[in-house]
C-alpha cells in the first residue's frame, strides 16, 4: 500500500510512519521544509506544502492508496488571537486545500483518515459522550467543528472518508506525559485544578492501531473516537501515574498555575474534559490493546 501522511513528522505521523514501513507499505510526506523532514526521516519520500497557503501538489498523490490526514498546529499553547487563528486556519483552511486536490484527482485515493480530537465536545464534566454527541461551544470544540466539515467536503466524492477523534496520546517523550512526567519523577506530582475532570486518554499504539485499521477496513467510515474504553479523572490518573513511577501523586497543581502557564482561556478548557468512549470504534470492531490505564502507563514509563 501507499500512504501519504501530512504531519509525518509529529508524534503520532512519526510513529505512523515507522508502522506503515514495518509492515512493508510506501510513505510520501508533505511538508513546509523538505530538507529538514529528510534528515528526520529519509525513508519517507517528501513533497513540499505549505497547508493554509497553497493546495499540495497533485504529483504527490501518484500511485497513492491512502490518506492520513494528522497536520495541525499545537492547542497546547497560550490562546493569543494570533495563536488561535494558527490554530484554526492550519485545520481550517489546510484541510480544504487537501481536500479540493484529493477531489480533482482523475484517480483519487480509496480512503482519507482525518484527524480530529474529543476536545470536540466541549466540557461535560462526569457525562459520558460517544460518537453521536454534539459539540461543546468552547474554541477548541470550534475547532474541530471546523475541521471535520473540511474534511466533510469529500461527502461527495468516491472516496471513503474516516474522522477519528483522538484523546490525550500516552506515548515516550510526547503528548501529556512530556509535561506531566518531570514532576511526578521529582514526587511532587498530582491532580490538576482539584482533579475531577476526566482524561479521555489512549496509548499510542492503540492510536497507530485505530488509525491503521480505518485505513485498512472498507466497513469503517465516519466518525470514530481514539480514546480507551475507560476515561479517567484527572485524580485517578495522577494516581495511576505516581504508581507506574512508584511515586507519590498528593502535591496537588491550583488552577491559578494553570492559567499563568497557558492563559486563562486554555487554563478554564483544562479544568474541564470529556469522558469520551470509543462506542463506535468497537462497535465497528476494533479491539484495544491498552484498555486499562495502570498497564498503559507502565508501557510507556
Amino acid at each position: 500500500m501507499k500512504v501519504l501522511v501530512t504531519g509525518a513528522s509529529g508524534l503520532i505521523g512519526s510513529a505512523l510512519c515507522d508502522a506503515l514501513f514495518a509492515r512493508g507499505d510506501d510513505v510520501v510526506g508533505l511538508t513546509r521544509d523538505t530538507g529538514r523532514a529528510r534528515i528526520a526521516n529519509p525513508r519517507v519520500t517528501w513533497h513540499k506544502w505549505d497547508p493554509t497557503l497553497e493546495r499540495p501538489d497533485p504529483a504527490a498523490f501518484e500511485g497513492v492508496d491512502g490518506v492520513v490526514h494528522l497536520l495541525g498546529e499545537p492547542i497546547d499553547q497560550k490562546w493569543t488571537d494570533e495563536a488561535k487563528e494558527r490554530i484554526m486556519e492550519s485545520r481550517r483552511q489546510g484541510t480544504h486545500n487537501l481536500v479540493q486536490t484529493i477531489a480533482a484527482l482523475e484517480t483519487p485515493p480509496k480512503v482519507m483518515v482525518s484527524q480530529s480530537g474529543v476536545g470536540h465536545y466541549g466540557d461535560r464534566g462526569d457525562e459520558v459522550v460517544d460518537e453521536s454527541e454534539g459539540p461543546g461551544t468552547s474554541f477548541d470544540a470550534q475547532v474541530t467543528v471546523a475541521w471535520e466539515a473540511a474534511a466533510h467536503e469529500l461527502d461527495s466524492s468516491d472516496v471513503r472518508l474516516v474522522v477519528v477523534r483522538t484523546g490525550q496520546v500516552l506515548a515516550r517523550g510526547g503528548g501529556m506525559l512530556r509535561e506531566m512526567l518531570p514532576p511526578f519523577k521529582l514526587g511532587v506530582g498530582g491532580p490538576l485544578a482539584g482533579g475531577d475532570q476526566y482524561i479521555s486518554w489512549i496509548h499510542i499504539d492503540d492510536e497507530i492501531g485505530i488509525l491503521l485499521w480505518a485505513l485498512d477496513n472498507e466497513n469503517v467510515n465516519g466518525t470514530v473516537n481514539a480514546s480507551a474504553p475507560n476515561p479517567a479523572t484527572n485524580k485517578d490518573f495522577s494516581k495511576a501515574l505516581g504508581r507506574a513511577l512508584n511515586r507519590p501523586a498528593v502535591m496537588p497543581v491550583p488552577g491559578l498555575v494553570l492559567d499563568l502557564k497557558f492563559g486563562k482561556e486554555f487554563g478554564q478548557v483544562l479544568r474541564g474534559g470529556q469522558r469520551a468512549v470509543p462506542k463506535r470504534t468497537e462497535e465497528l470492531g476494533y479491539s484495544f490493546k491498552y484498555p486499562d490505564l495502570d498497564e498503559a502507563l507502565k508501557s510507556v514509563v
